[in-house]
């Protein structure tokens, strides 16, 4: 290899390192969604330092080494640090911390020098202004000279903690840094109530107080319990403690939360900085808050201005990291999810875990037979893999010697969402809660609104989100009760386009039966069988009382139809929901007794359509063969009964001559389908 091809060699590779560490900067800092692990993404960042160092030719102002990541989102207003807020530098041996030391005595000329060391918490780095001793802003990290503006959700953590005031004599005005983040606890339990309402959930605490703390509703934060922990006092308009030992102490004195004393010491020499590193490895499982490693920093604050800053990081700190963990991990929870289909999954809450250079805190049990035959409990250890390299899967339970056993996992009664009944269907359990599980609301509406069920032409997905994240929409009745007032509230929306919505939702309260039944989204019960069940029944009163034995009666309806048809209209909160619509003025439209029954002309006749009706849409033509007990397929088969041709038929028309299919022109099927008309022999 040439001089030269080293030389692209090399540019490439910072190139592309560039490239990757802005990507996961953007998930990690603007999404809350890293895909990498912290380990992973120090390796990346190390090696492009080595890389600029080794060539600093290569070196650019751009590059993420000089500037900390994470650039304050659009929605917050932008709020200026009184001084830049660093990362530190991280290393994760022995060796790199001893080098370290090395390194702050040679340039204090010092012989030995004292440490002051604490928890490494795994939050989000936020300050906060206080003047007069009352709180006054807060802001997110940024990129380090420039945060958001989250004082309203600042303020629900510290009106929380007892602190939005100090005592004591506090200076004019200080600004304070500190971490905010969840407890382990409370992270399960918001995993918990996300994963039960089918939601996605968050990798790990970080992400989850990230997540938390940046949301432009502060109602949102304060319903989750974020804690936060005071640990540098970055300005002050009185004078600043000589050493970071005192000014923690200082903290405390004002009534602002600071670092367990236990789990913070003030080190003589570097040995002591690496016991304290071992010692908290090990408490590291049983405390009740993540932390990937501790903060090492010289404790004298003069020592700390004479050695000064690099442009992203104190020369005078850095992190020492734990190693990742590694496959094995602990079941914190199993709850229950329940999917847009009303499918009850359980679900493994874990203890995070890193596992092929991800961050895994739940892991998929697919279904209660899955869960027996791996005996899985709550606080068993398992060992855990991505299968496929992408799903988090627990591979098997790993014996401890001594455990105590929890109860072995039982599928709930009730829905966790809505509370509906939970019925089973061979492996798979189901809420019978359909009209009214939120987890289950905006599949259903938008299904209820599709062009084969009431056709409510403007109710899109992106409406349907809207309408149910606000709770305009909290079952299907509700649908019936939007104002315009509602509707000019959603994106998009203004006066002629509400109007229209709401007229298409008024011309949809007077639905035919087969429609309505496919609408509600019954399980099993396609647009056939919905026809089938009107045909039959003729009526919604005569459903709504309907046997198992009378729907088995039914030459295409089995005993799962018959037992989801049973279950959907016994649910009470489903029986709600229908007669609040009645009471809104929908009107199911009872089937003519001439097409219900025996008297059905067209029943068990199956019809395909091949090219352009000219007079009626091809979904309407489907309709009459349906209302008069036909069925309309896709594909020409021997038991097709006739192939509507139309204008120009595509290789529909080729097959059907090749089976012998009889075939109607348009006006012959029209005729057909006449009310009064019977099919020929």
């Amino acid at each position: 290899m040439s001089s030269s091809d080293t030389f692209f060699d090399r540019q490439a590779r910072i190139a592309e390192l560039r490239k990757q560490i802005r990507h996961h900067d953007y998930l990690y800092y603007h999404l809350d969604e890293p895909e990498i692990s912290d380990s992973e993404y120090d390796n990346l960042f190390k090696e492009l330092q080595d890389l600029e160092k080794q060539h600093p030719d290569l070196l650019t102002p751009d590059s993420p080494t000089q500037r900390v990541s994470g650039a304050p989102l659009a929605q917050f207003a932008k709020v200026p640090h009184d001084r830049a807020l660093l990362s530190l530098d991280s290393v994760l041996v022995p060796g790199e911390v001893s080098a370290f030391d090395t390194r702050i005595k040679k340039e204090l000329d010092s012989g030995r020098v004292e440490y002051a060391v604490e928890p490494k918490y795994d939050g989000l780095s936020v300050v906060v202004v206080y003047e007069n001793g009352t709180f006054t802003r807060g802001a997110t990290r940024g990129d380090g000279q420039t945060g958001e503006n989250i004082t309203p959700n600042l303020r629900t953590i510290l009106a929380r903690l007892a602190c939005l005031t100090l005592h004591g004599n506090v200076p004019q005005r200080i600004v304070v840094r500190g971490e905010a983040y969840l407890r382990l606890p409370d992270f399960q339990v918001l995993n918990r109530q996300l994963t039960e309402r089918g939601e996605k959930t968050f990798a790990n605490p970080r992400n989850a107080a990230s997540g938390s703390l940046r949301q432009l509703d502060f109602r949102i934060t304060e319903s989750r319990p974020l804690v936060l922990t005071c640990y540098d006092l970055m300005v002050s308009s009185g004078r600043l403690p000589p050493t970071h030992g005192e000014t923690v102490a200082l903290l405390e004195a004002w009534g602002l939360p600071v670092p367990d004393p236990a789990q913070r010491r003030i080190c003589d020499g570097i040995e002591e900085v690496i016991a304290f590193h071992h010692g908290m490895m090990e408490q590291r499982e049983g405390l009740p808050f993540e932390i990937d490693g501790i903060v090492v920093k010289l404790n004298s604050r003069d020592q700390q201005e004479q050695l000064g800053e690099k442009s992203r990081s104190p020369r005078w700190a850095i992190a020492f990291k734990f190693p990742p963990r590694k496959e094995l991990t602990t079941v914190q929870d199993i709850v229950v999810s329940v999917g847009r289909t009303g499918a009850l999954t359980p679900i493994a809450l874990l203890t995070p875990v890193e596992v092929g250079g991800v961050t895994i805190s739940r892991a998929t049990l697919h279904n209660v037979e899955e869960v027996a035959r791996k005996d899985v409990r709550v606080g068993d250890t398992v060992k855990v893999e991505r299968a496929g390299d992408v799903i988090p899967d627990i591979v098997e339970r790993v014996a401890v010697s001594g455990e105590q056993r929890g109860a072995s996992f039982a599928i709930p009664l009730a829905c966790p969402v809505c509370q509906s009944a939970v019925v089973q269907e061979g492996p798979i359990y189901y809420c019978t809660g359909q009209t009214v599980c939120s987890s289950q609301l905006k599949g259903g509406v938008q299904h209820f609104a599709s062009k084969g069920a009431l056709n409510i032409e403007g109710l899109g997905e992106k409406t349907v989100a809207q309408l149910v994240d606000k709770s305009f929409v909290k079952d299907l009745s509700d649908l019936y009760r939007l104002t315009k007032d509602q509707l000019l509230s959603l994106d998009g929306f203004a006066d002629k386009s509400a109007a229209q919505l709401l007229a298409a939702i008024a011309q949809s309260k007077t639905p035919s039966l087969e429609r309505f039944l496919f609408g509600l989204g019954i399980h099993h019960v396609g647009q056939h069988v919905a026809q089938v069940l009107a045909s039959q029944f003729g009526s919604l009163d005569k459903l709504l009382t309907v046997t198992r034995e009378e729907l088995l009666e039914i030459h295409d309806v089995g005993p799962e139809i018959a037992q989801s048809v049973i279950h959907f209209f016994a649910e009470p909160r489903n029986a709600a929901v229908l007669d609040r619509m009645k009471t809104l003025g929908v009107t199911v439209q009872a089937v003519p007794r001439e097409a219900t029954g025996r008297a059905a002309p067209l029943k068990g006749k199956r019809f395909v359509f091949t090219g352009e009706l000219e007079s009626v849409s091809r979904q309407e033509a489907a309709q009459r063969v349906e209302a008069l007990g036909g069925r309309v397929t896709s594909a020409v088969s021997k038991h097709t009964a006739y192939v509507v041709v139309g204008k120009a038929p595509g290789s529909k028309l080729d097959e059907a001559k090749r089976l012998g299919v009889a075939m109607l022109d348009e006006a012959g099927f029209l005729d057909l389908v006449r009310p009064d008309s019977s099919p020929p022999l």
